[in-house]
């Protein structure tokens, strides 16, 4: 037996798993960290995002930028999504990945399907500045406007 003290009343009850719907949200990088690839050879940058406006705010995203790794298009593809995300942050030279915390910008969302034993989820496509057009696309998808992608940039 447990003794809780506990009263349900002032606690909101935990909100679904369940993936948001694909498309542009506006989000901030509130968590980074540097860990280790599974096989140990490389490591890889695990950013949290939280979703900071609409329907889902609150939500909270991850991505993982392959960094360090044996594979050097991996990194390539990793060097090319951190590019986009100092882009949007607008700080292009940072010495450390706190840098880049707690300033607003657009992530595009897409969900991975289930398999290999895992549930769908959502994945991060893209980093964009939050003042761009996208934040007009989502809040048209989500009224069931047009869904258009706005114009991508040279480091998307």
């Amino acid at each position: 037996m447990a003794q809780l003290n506990f009263n349900a009343e002032e606690v909101e009850p935990q909100g679904s798993f369940e993936p948001i719907p694909a498309g542009w949200y506006t989000a901030m990088i509130t968590q980074s960290e540097m860990k280790p690839t599974k096989n140990g050879a490389g490591e890889y940058l695990q950013l949290r995002l939280d979703v900071i406006d609409g329907e889902h705010e609150g939500r909270v995203l991850f991505d993982r930028l392959n960094l360090k790794n044996e594979n050097q298009t991996a990194v390539e593809i990793a060097q090319r999504q951190l590019s986009a995300i100092c882009h949007a942050v607008g700080v292009l030279t940072p010495n450390d990945s706190t840098e880049l915390h707690d300033k607003p910008l657009k992530v595009k969302v897409a969900i991975r399907p289930a398999g290999n034993g895992y549930e769908a989820s959502n994945e991060v496509k893209a980093y964009e500045e939050a003042g761009h057009g996208a934040a007009a696309t989502a809040t048209q998808a989500q009224q069931g406007g047009s869904t258009e992608q706005p114009a991508k940039k040279p480091w998307q």
